[in-house]
């Protein structure tokens, strides 16, 4: 299964973000985008399983069963959805590339938080391999990870 960029930016590794709780892989295992762009959009085809209310959180399950966290930014849920727009709900079907959150780049920054984007695979035990990938420059035309 492939998964296509979130979101147009700088890939990350999730090792070197902020956050204990993705750093430290406790959610899943995935990769990060330092977004140039606020738009995150739907890696792949499925259905949104989960939004938190302040939109900074998104779960979808994939057509192929694949459950995935996006998770915007460090810390934003404080933000308290300030910023952020939601054009999806829980229950919608969607297809790869949908637009499913904007969000304030500059305003998350101003307000004193990190913008990194967290794609995670939730379920790891079900794959034997998650290759991320090599370009350190994404678009949301590019594949970031290939589970298998």
């Amino acid at each position: 299964m492939k998964l296509m960029s979130v979101v147009d930016g700088k890939k990350k590794y999730l090792e070197e973000v902020n956050d204990e709780a993705f750093s430290q892989k406790m959610m899943g295992d995935g990769i990060a985008v330092v977004p140039s762009v606020g738009k995150v959009y739907a890696p792949a085809s499925g259905r949104v399983s989960m939004l938190f209310p302040t939109y900074h959180a998104i779960g979808l399950i994939l057509t192929d069963g694949v459950e995935v966290l996006i998770h915007i930014g460090i810390d934003t849920v404080e933000m308290d959805g300030e910023g952020f727009k939601s054009y999806v709900h829980v229950g919608d079907v969607v297809e790869e590339g949908t637009l499913l959150i904007e969000f304030d780049v500059e305003k998350i920054k101003n307000a004193g938080y990190e913008t990194d984007v967290m794609v995670i695979i939730t379920q790891l035990s079900q794959y034997s391999l998650i290759h991320k990938t090599e370009a350190d420059e994404l678009t949301i035309q590019d594949v970031i990870l290939d589970i298998q």
